[in-house]
C-alpha cells in the first residue's frame, strides 16, 4: 500500500515576529510545519519548540530570500522531502526607511527581490501543485501601507501595493476553485522590523501604540481559514484603510511623512 504523503503550511520568516506567530498557530492547531528562515540556529530553536509542544512534525529549511534562485531551491527541497504544502504563508519580507533618493539603491533593489520576486516565485511554485490537488490556501503579507502612500519607505510601501494588487488579482482568477488567497493588512506591528529598516527612531514607534504580532497573526490565520480575500488587522488600521478611500492621496501622503519622521522623543 502506498504511503499517503504528509501535509504541510510552510512560513517564511517563521522564526520571528507575525511569522513566528502564525507558525505557532499552525502547530497550536495541529497543522505540520515547513519553516524557511536564514538561521540555521533559529529555525532548529522554534522546531524544538514546535515539536515539543504540539507534537507536530517541523522540516525546517535555511534560505536566504533575498537571493534570486532562493524559492526554486526551496521548492526542490519540499520535493526531495516528500511534502505536500497544503497552506502556503509568505511572511517574509523588510523595509528601508529613508528618502528613496538618498538611501543605498542596491539595498533597495533587494528590498524589491525580497518582498515581490520571492513572493511572487513561490506561489507561483506551490500555486501550480494546489492546481492539480484542486484545493489550497495563500497567505500573502501585505500591510495597511499598500492602501495609502509611503513617505520615506518609498519601495517597501511600493512592494507591498504590489502585494495586495497581486492577491486581488489571483482572488478572481481562482474564484471558481476551492484554492484561497488572502492578504493580511497589519499597521505598525511591535517586532524587529522597524531596526532592521533603520526607523527605530521614528515617531511611528516612539509615539504610537505598535500592534501585538500575535493578535495579528491570530487575525491573519482566521481570514485565511475562513477563505476571506483580505483582513485588515486591528481597529485603528481598519478606520485607516476606510479613510483612504475618501482622502486625496496628497492628505495621506502628508499625514503619513508626519508619522514617519524622526521622533524628538529618547
Amino acid at each position: 500500500m502506498k504511503k499517503q504523503k504528509q501535509q504541510f503550511v510552510l512560513v517564511t520568516g517563521g522564526t520571528s515576529g507575525i511569522g513566528y506567530e502564525l507558525a505557532k498557530l499552525f502547530a497550536k492547531n495541529g497543522h505540520n510545519l515547513i519553516l524557511v528562515a536564514r538561521s540555521k540556529s533559529d529555525l532548529e530553536m522554534c522546531a524544538n519548540e514546535f515539536k515539543a509542544l504540539h507534537g507536530v512534525d517541523v522540516i525546517t529549511i535555511a534560505k536566504d530570500l533575498f537571493e534570486p534562485n532562493a524559492p526554486f531551491e526551496i521548492y526542490e527541497e519540499v520535493k526531495l522531502q516528500g511534502a505536500i504544502v497544503s497552506i502556503l504563508v509568505n511572511d517574509a519580507g523588510q523595509g528601508v526607511y529613508g528618502k528613496f533618493a538618498e538611501e543605498d539603491i542596491h539595498r533597495q533593489l533587494r528590498l524589491v527581490q525580497l518582498n515581490i520576486v520571492a513572493l511572487t516565485a513561490l506561489t507561483y511554485l506551490f500555486l501550480q501543485d494546489m492546481i492539480v490537488r484542486k484545493e489550497g490556501r495563500i497567505l500573502q503579507l501585505g500591510s495597511i501601507v499598500s492602501e495609502i502612500p509611503a513617505p520615506l519607505q518609498a519601495v517597501y510601501g511600493g512592494t507591498k501595493a504590489y502585494v495586495l494588487s497581486f492577491t486581488e488579482a489571483l482572488v478572481n482568477e481562482l474564484k471558481d476553485t476551492d484554492i484561497t488567497v488572502t492578504a493580511l493588512q497589519p499597521g505598525a506591528t511591535k517586532t524587529d522590523f522597524f531596526n532592521k529598516a533603520g526607523a527605530q527612531n521614528s515617531k511611528i514607534v516612539k509615539e504610537t501604540e505598535l500592534s501585538d504580532p500575535a493578535d495579528v497573526a491570530r487575525d491573519g490565520y482566521e481570514a485565511l481559514m475562513r477563505g476571506d480575500d483580505k483582513v485588515v488587522s486591528g481597529f485603528k488600521n481598519k478606520v485607516q484603510s476606510t479613510m483612504s478611500n475618501v482622502i486625496p492621496d496628497t492628505m495621506l501622503a502628508d499625514n503619513m511623512r508626519k508619522q514617519s519622521e524622526e521622533s524628538k522623543k529618547k
